[in-house]
């Protein structure tokens, strides 16, 4: 959910420790688990009900960040020590689940728990996937780097400031423990991707404590909790400056090129998403993919001007973007703009008409960010704002570096950008999500392929509803056509950038891809310059699961072909929409066999 300029921003995985609260099993899954009436329900929908209960109660216990974003805080302020014992006892506690989930019978359970069992088998298998193939905890050091992220704490005021300084007190004087255990995890040879991404990570979270943190805090008025507060925080800086450097120092020296998980771990990677193609499938397909995208942007290219090369020709419209001082009020202006083109050409229902607060991304997250979708948890009852977050300009940027900066934003693929983050992307798949009656199991865990799948087809998808296109291209001015050809360009250079990270997701860890050979495929390929080139092919080492924007995208183009089969004259673009969004978020293979009557007549997912 967050877009770069020809970069990318790393997501960091964070692993906890296991605090048992068991109160909380009856408080995160409902009786009736969206299955009907209580009275209704058989003793194996409430043998179910209590598993998955005490499941989520375990899983959020182990990653209390992320239950605080949910908007669960009986997690605030908790931080748990990811030592030796800890990390042995969630991955024995993640097994014992996978056979516990394995030992239910579906065709006992209501159908809507026959789904969310699925969705959580997925959950179980993905996190074991992480630890078991990809190693997380004794050979990725970007597990802990961010580890003390505590922007949530920030950017929502789901308390009174105080409160949430004396939660970050408590989360940051831990630190010496914490990283004494990412020390003690840690495997002697790591791959170097990992660790040169992790020294930076380390330093940026360090950076933003000392700074960002440090200064929303001052704003409280109480000297005891300061003096408290700045203890722990001078702590945590020296803690993360210390791990960046002993990484540069100790495993920085050692480091190779271990990163791939090997055809056997990405075929599991795809089966953990219910995806039964193996990866040369899914890389044909994707080179299948690339070369027609690659001639939709020369085609849009060709039809703003024929004399140029196709880069050149975007390079050109890159120059038609807002003023530093407009950057904003234009995003704005453009964002309800687009939602008002939902509404007249019924693509989708908004089930609220609350709007994405568009705001300057906040100094914190500034470094890492271009233009993000900031939505609250499914469950926060306080901080329930929505913010689309844009990143300005600085004061202190030289004219050049200022340019720079807002060729990326030119309105042609500001748009597209704010498609993909909001209408009808991530904002309206979360208010969709929040409106639903899928249950808590649903609204919690997510499909990679789903969420991302959603947004990038949404590009495609509006534009090809007409989005900025003309109304009647046969008799549209020249004005007309240059325009809808310059948002088919910007839109087809998102796509090129996400069909080549499908190719060398796959070739990366499939194939023997070396980071230098997937640097010139995206300069190559998508046309990116040296630097984001090496950065999207760095992602794509610790994050192969970065191929599922693309294959998100063309599963669900494939399930609206074979829904507007089934449904006949009764299909609308609205209705299916409609339809896919109300489920929550699950593989798309899974939703196939929701929206499908007979998915075997159908039963490809390309």
């Amino acid at each position: 959910m967050n877009h770069q300029p020809n970069s990318f921003s790393s997501p960091i995985w964070i692993n906890l420790g296991r605090l048992a609260l068991a109160c909380l099993v009856l408080g995160l899954v409902p009786g009736p688990g969206g299955g009907g009436a209580r009275g209704e329900d058989t003793p194996a929908d409430l043998r179910f009900d209590s598993l998955a209960g005490e499941f989520m109660t375990g899983h959020y216990s182990f990653r209390p960040l992320a239950g605080v974003a949910l908007g669960w805080h009986q997690y605030d302020g908790r931080l748990v020590i990811p030592d030796r014992s800890a990390n042995s006892h969630e991955e024995a506690r993640l097994k014992r689940f996978e056979r516990l989930f394995a030992g239910l019978q579906p065709g006992q359970l209501s159908l809507a728990r026959r789904h969310d069992l699925r969705v959580l088998g997925a959950a179980v298998a993905n996190e074991l996937w992480s630890l078991e193939v990809q190693h997380s905890v004794t050979h990725n050091p970007m597990t802990y780097a961010g580890g003390l992220d505590l922007t949530v704490y920030l950017k929502r005021d789901f308390k009174p400031l105080p409160e949430r300084v004396a939660d970050m007190t408590s989360i940051l004087r831990q630190a010496p423990a914490y990283y004494a255990a990412a020390r003690a995890n840690l495997a002697p040879v790591l791959p170097l991707p990992f660790v040169e991404t992790a020294i930076e990570a380390a330093n940026g979270t360090a950076d933003f404590i000392e700074h960002d943190v440090a200064k929303a805090a001052a704003t409280v008025k109480d000297p005891a909790l300061n003096a408290k507060f700045d203890q722990a925080r001078q702590t945590a800086v020296t803690e993360l400056r210390g791990f960046a450097d002993w990484l540069k120092k100790d495993r920085l020296p050692r480091a190779d090129n271990s990163f791939p998980v090997g055809r056997a771990g990405y075929l599991q990677m795809l089966k953990n998403e219910m995806v039964d193609l193996t990866p040369e499938q899914v890389l044909e397909a994707g080179m299948r993919e690339l070369h027609a995208e690659q001639e939709r942007f020369a085609a849009a290219a060709r039809a703003i001007d024929p004399t140029k090369p196709p880069i050149e020709v975007f390079k050109s419209i890159q120059h038609d973007h807002p003023t530093a001082a407009n950057l904003i009020a234009d995003a704005r202006q453009d964002l309800e703009g687009i939602r008002q083109f939902l509404l007249d050409h019924h693509i989708v229902t908004l089930p609220s008409e609350v709007r994405a607060l568009v705001e300057e991304t906040p100094p914190a997250l500034r470094a890492t960010s271009f233009a993000s979708m900031d939505t609250p948890g499914p469950f926060e009852k306080k901080a329930t704002e929505a913010y689309y977050y844009i990143t300005p300009v600085e004061p202190d940027w030289t004219p050049e570096h200022a340019e720079e900066w807002l060729t990326a934003f030119n309105h042609y693929t500001l748009t597209v950008v704010s498609i993909h983050e909001a209408y009808p992307g991530h904002y309206v798949q979360f208010l969709g999500l929040n409106a639903s009656a899928a249950s808590p199991v649903a609204k919690v865990f997510s499909s990679y392929p789903f969420v991302e799948g959603w947004a990038h087809y949404s590009e495609q998808m509006l534009l090809a509803a007409g989005f900025g296109q003309p109304v009647n291209p046969a008799s549209a001015s020249a004005a007309e056509t240059l325009r809808g050809a310059r948002f088919r360009l910007a839109q087809s250079d998102e796509a090129l950038l996400r069909v080549c990270r499908l190719c060398c997701s796959i070739k990366l860890h499939c194939q023997g891809m070396s980071v230098a050979e997937a640097t010139k495929f995206f300069m190559d390929n998508c046309y990116y310059e040296e630097k984001p080139a090496h950065a999207e092919a760095t992602r794509g080492t610790y994050d192969p699961g970065y191929l599922y924007y693309t294959l998100g995208k063309l599963m669900i183009l494939k399930l609206r072909e074979d829904w507007q089969l089934q449904e006949g004259t009764r299909y609308s673009l609205q209705r299916f929409h409609d339809e896919f969004l109300r489920h929550g978020m699950p593989p798309i293979r899974l939703l196939r066999e929701i929206m499908l009557r007979d998915p075997n007549q159908w039963p490809a997912l390309l």
